[in-house]
C-alpha cells in the first residue's frame, strides 16, 4: 500500500507523492508564546512528531520547520501588562517551550524561525510589495495594508467557504469598516499608541505585520515556493492558512502546498478547555500529578489525528498500563535463554504496523498490531515456547516501531538503597523458603512503586511505569 494522507483541501485521501521524492519538506504552525503551551497544542505537535518519524521510517529525508510567533496582539499586551520588553517577555515561554519537547521526546525541527527576526520581517515586507504590485493588496485609511481577497479566486477553498455569506463575527472594530471588503486581512498594521516600542519601519510607514504573513514569509524563505506538507489544527484552517495560500500563491503563482494535514481538538472531559472552568493543563500540570512525558505522549497519540481526543486522567491511567504492559513484555523477551523450545503458531512477521501508518496515520490499527504482537509472543513465553532467535527477532522489531512512537524508556534504572535492600532481604526470605515474608516485601515493594517478577533467574524488579526514581 502506498503511504497516503487525507488532503483538506481536497478533502480527499490522497497517495503521498512529495515535489522531489525522497525530501520531503513540512511546514508546521508553532506556539504563540505569550503563555505556556498547553496540552492541546502538544495532541498537534505529537502528531506531526509521528507523520515525520513514520515518514524517515518509509526512507524519506524530512526537512521540517516550526515556526515561533514571538510578535501578535496577544505577544505585545502581555509585554507591556509586565512592563518588559518584547523580547524579555517572550523569551521564558520559548524556553519552556523547548523544554516541553524533550519531555515528550519531540524530535526538534530543522529550523524555529522567529517572526521578529530580522531577516524574516524584511521578507514579509518583500512579499506585502510583490501583493500590492500585482493588485492583490492595498493601503486602507488607517495606514495599514490589507489583501484584496475578492482578487484572489481561489480565496475560501480550504476551507470550503462561500464569501458571498461571509459576514463580521463578533464586534468589528471601527478601522474595519475602512476595508474594501469585511473579509479582507492585514498583511502590515500600523503603528499605534498600544504596540509601544514594538515595530519596524516599512514603505507603508511604521508598524509590524500581520499574523498570516509571518508564515508565508518564513515557509517560503526555508522551504522555497512550494511545501509538500503543512500541518496545524483545525483551528488554523480559517482564517489563517486560508490566508497563507492566498499570500503565498498571490506572490508566486505557484500551488503553495501539496498536502493539508489537520489535527483535531483536544477536549478535557469532553469539555473544551478552559481556564474557567479549570481544566487547562501544561504540561508541568500533568507531570505534577505523577505522570511521565511518555505517558502523556502515548495518551495523545493513541488516537486518530482527525477524531477529536478527549483527555481524562482515567485516559492517563489506561495509558500507563500499556507502557507497563510494553515494558513487561520487552523485559520477558530480553530474558530468553536458548532453552525454550520453537513455537509453529507465534505470529507471523509481517509489516502491518507501518501499513496501518501508510494508511492516514492509522495509529489505532498500528498500535491493535503491536498488542497482538505483544499477546501471542506472552503467550509462547507462558508455554516456554519462545527460543532466543525469536526473542531478539521480537526485540529488533520493537526497536523499529519505538523509533516510530518514542515510548520506550530510554534508559535502565538503577535501584536505590532502599530498594536494594528489600529485594536482597526478600531474596533471602525466598531462599529460606519464607514464603510469607517474602509476599510481605512484594508488598512493600510494590507499596513504593517498584513491581516484582519471580522468573527461572531470581526475581526482576522494575520501576513500574510514571513512577519518578
Amino acid at each position: 500500500m502506498p503511504t497516503r494522507f487525507f488532503d483538506t483541501y481536497t478533502r480527499e485521501v490522497r497517495e503521498f507523492v512529495p515535489l522531489n521524492p525522497p525530501n520531503v519538506s513540512i511546514y508546521t504552525c508553532g506556539p504563540t508564546v505569550y503563555s505556556r503551551a498547553h496540552i492541546g497544542n502538544f495532541r498537534a505537535y505529537i502528531f506531526e512528531d509521528l507523520l515525520q518519524r513514520h515518514l524517515e521510517s518509509r526512507g524519506y529525508r524530512v526537512h521540517r520547520v516550526m515556526n515561533l510567533t514571538d510578535v501578535d496582539d496577544k505577544t505585545i499586551r502581555g509585554a507591556r501588562e509586565a512592563n518588559v520588553s518584547l523580547e524579555e517577555y517572550t523569551k521564558p515561554f520559548k524556553k519552556a517551550f523547548f523544554e516541553d519537547l524533550e519531555t515528550l521526546r519531540l524530535k526538534r525541527a530543522d529550523e524555529f524561525p522567529a517572526a521578529t527576526e530580522s531577516r524574516y520581517i524584511a521578507r514579509m515586507i518583500e512579499m506585502i510589495s510583490q501583493l500590492r504590485a500585482r493588485d492583490l493588496a492595498y493601503q486602507a485609511e488607517d495606514k495599514s495594508v490589507y489583501f484584496r481577497i475578492k482578487k484572489f479566486p481561489n480565496y475560501g477553498k480550504l476551507a470550503h467557504l462561500n464569501l458571498d455569506e461571509l459576514r463580521p463575527s463578533g464586534r468589528v472594530r471601527t478601522d474595519e469598516y475602512e476595508k474594501e471588503n469585511i473579509g479582507d486581512f492585514a498583511l502590515w498594521k500600523a503603528w499605534d499608541k498600544e504596540d509601544g516600542e514594538v515595530g519596524w519601519d516599512s514603505p507603508w510607514g511604521h508598524g509590524r505585520p500581520g499574523w498570516h504573513i509571518e508564515c508565508s514569509a518564513m515557509a517560503t524563505a526555508l522551504l522555497g515556493d512550494e511545501v509538500d506538507i503543512h500541518c496545524g489544527g483545525v483551528d488554523n484552517i480559517f482564517p489563517h492558512h486560508e490566508a497563507e495560500i492566498a499570500q503565498s500563491e498571490g506572490c508566486t503563482g505557484k500551488k503553495f502546498v501539496r498536502y493539508w494535514l489537520h489535527c483535531a481538538h483536544l477536549l478535557v472531559d469532553n469539555q473544551k478547555m478552559s481556564k474557567s472552568l479549570g481544566n487547562f493543563y501544561t504540561l508541568p500540570d500533568v507531570t505534577g500529578k505523577g505522570y511521565s512525558g511518555r505517558e502523556l505522549r502515548y495518551a495523545l497519540l493513541r488516537v486518530h489525528y482527525r477524531v477529536p481526543l478527549n483527555f481524562t486522567w482515567t485516559g492517563m491511567e489506561e495509558a500507563r498500563q500499556a507502557l507497563a504492559r510494553i515494558d513487561e513484555w520487552r523485559q520477558r523477551l530480553a530474558e530468553v535463554t536458548g532453552s525454550q523450545r520453537q513455537s509453529n503458531n507465534i505470529i507471523q512477521p509481517r509489516d502491518d504496523f507501518s501499513r496501518a501508518l501508510d494508511d492516514d496515520l492509522n495509529i489505532s490499527a498500528a498500535l491493535g498490531y503491536l498488542f497482538e504482537v505483544i499477546r501471542q509472543t506472552n503467550r509462547a513465553l507462558d508455554a516456554d515456547e519462545l527460543g532466543a532467535d525469536s526473542a531478539r527477532f521480537w526485540l529488533d522489531w520493537w526497536e523499529k516501531v519505538n523509533r516510530v512512537l518514542a515510548v520506550d524508556e530510554v534508559t535502565s534504572v538503577a535501584l536505590p538503597k532502599e530498594i536494594e535492600l528489600l529485594a536482597n532481604q526478600r531474596t533471602e526470605a525466598r531462599l529460606a523458603k519464607n514464603w510469607r515474608a517474602s509476599d510481605q516485601l512484594r508488598d512493600e515493594l510494590s507499596a513504593r512503586g517498584w513491581d516484582v517478577r519471580d522468573t527461572k533467574e531470581g526475581q526482576k524488579i522494575t520501576r513500574r511505569a510514571g513512577i519518578q526514581p
